[in-house]
């Protein structure tokens, strides 16, 4: 157990280096005295290290969307890579390395690849609890990998796909060799082919405790998610429809105490896959009290005084600004980002819309919302009144704007954005700091984040045109 848990330091301190020649990060690769993980134990502990390594998101995308403010003076106080983010500069990083929306995500990529390779080799993929691991490794793989490329590559245009940039495809441990970009279809194609080999391992319940271990129900969510980002409506319905056959539950959130600090359990019915943002951007994406990050009035101004939502995600500071409350699933001070059945929901009603099916559109749709609204929180109280829509666009554009108040500061934002924006919405983006106006139009190139650039520089990788 010691000699595992020196080799997961020791691989980690390797991966997550920085700012080295390759020759150097070559020569701290581990040594043959210490252990390699070959038992199913060994490798469940490296899937299980949620702690340091699996289980997180980027940060980057969050940092650029426009769920929030700051003041000047707290701007000034910011890492390089906050205040650039936040104004959408072309230079992102100006000097500031290891940024772990690259690094600690090819870390789950690497580790992933170590327990598929051990499995194989140790003959352990012929048991219930090898075949596990290997539909776990699978899962995480592709969540890391498509999180990488809702970051650093274009949003998906099947006409450009095939020459679009996309990720470096790492598909084995070596930490030897090059891996240049492949393009966006063949990461595409690579994300799929992860999930449809796990999702004919991976058992259908969900996991009681254990939300960082996957199912077969987060891999038809995960599906569902990635094929509306890439608007492929047709199929997003059918995976959300398959996740939520196997599992649909919806809390009712007057059951829920809005006056805590932390209203969300850890183990909250909706959860279905576990992940959060990365840790490293305090200034912008902590959900502590003392935040910079305050959440914009218009955002605020969308709730109604009956929307459980507001009092629930949000937390009234000593200014009269509002911060974000602790995430949906209830710990840490970084915002969930895996996936839940209320996302299911909207994704299936907003696909039910664009086929042109109105009524059930809503039908699903009022099923979600009616258990965020409390009757008696105003006086006179006001019952529940279900969403309507007179036609098509209309239904669209109500299930967006729940989809908005729902998601908040969940990780999704920004690639709506991205997609809602290749649809044709033209939402443009504006921030002022210090008299300065910055602009991000529809579609513009700062929407794919640069390359770290000292994995640039010890790669060789072609870097994102900003």
């Amino acid at each position: 157990m010691k000699n595992l848990k020196n080799w997961i330091l020791l691989v980690s301190i390797i991966i997550l280096s920085s700012g080295c020649k390759k020759t150097d990060f070559l020569d701290k690769k581990p040594s043959s005295d210490i252990l390699q993980p070959t038992t199913l134990k060994e490798f469940e502990q490296l899937l299980d290290n949620n702690a340091f390594v699996m289980n997180f998101t980027g940060a980057l995308s969050q940092m650029g969307a426009d769920d929030y403010y700051i003041s000047n003076a707290d701007w000034q106080t910011a890492s390089s890579t906050e205040r650039n983010s936040y104004i959408w500069a072309k230079d992102i990083y100006n000097g500031d390395v290891a940024i772990p929306d690259w690094n600690k995500l090819y870390s789950q990529v690497f580790y992933c690849n170590v327990v598929l390779e051990g499995l194989a080799k140790n003959n352990l993929l012929n048991t219930a609890d090898g075949q596990f691991l290997k539909g776990w490794a699978l899962f995480a793989r592709a969540f890391a990998f498509y999180d990488l490329a809702r970051t650093f590559c274009k949003s998906y245009d099947r006409n450009t796909a095939s020459s679009d940039l996309g990720l470096p495809l790492r598909l084995n441990s070596g930490i030897d060799y090059l891996e240049k970009r492949s393009t966006l279809q063949k990461t595409i194609d690579q994300i799929f082919t992860d999930l449809n080999t796990c999702l004919n391992i991976l058992p259908s319940g969900r996991p009681s405790t254990n939300l960082n271990r996957p199912s077969k129900i987060a891999v038809y969510a995960l599906f569902a998610r990635i094929n509306l980002d890439l608007r492929d409506y047709v199929q997003a319905e059918g995976n959300a429809t398959k996740a939520l056959n196997l599992y649909g539950t919806l809390m009712d959130y007057n059951n829920l105490n809005i006056n805590a600090s932390i209203p969300f359990s850890k183990y909250n019915e909706e959860l279905i896959y576990y992940s959060t943002q990365v840790n490293n951007y305090s200034s912008l994406t902590i959900t502590s009290a003392s935040t910079k990050a305050k959440v914009l009035p218009e955002l605020i101004n969308l709730y109604s005084p009956n929307d459980l939502r507001k009092a629930l995600y949000f937390r009234l500071l000593s200014d009269g600004s509002y911060g974000k409350k602790i995430g949906y699933n209830g710990y840490g001070n970084y915002h969930f980002t895996g996936l839940a059945t209320d996302e299911l929901f909207l994704i299936k009603a907003e696909c039910m819309a664009r086929r042109g099916d109105i009524q059930s559109s809503m039908d699903f749709l009022n099923q979600l919302i009616v258990k965020r609204w409390k009757p008696n929180a105003t006086v006179p109280a006001v019952p529940y009144l279900p969403i309507t829509a007179a036609n098509g666009k209309d239904a669209l554009d109500k299930i967006l704007l729940e989809r908005r108040k729902e998601l908040v500061w969940r990780g999704l934002r920004w690639q709506d954005l991205k997609r809602l924006n290749k649809e044709g919405a033209n939402i443009t983006l504006k921030r002022s700091m210090n008299g300065v106006d910055y602009i991000l139009p529809p579609n513009d190139p700062r929407y794919v984040f640069p390359i770290p650039d000292d994995e640039i520089a010890l790669s060789g990788l072609e870097q994102n045109i900003r």
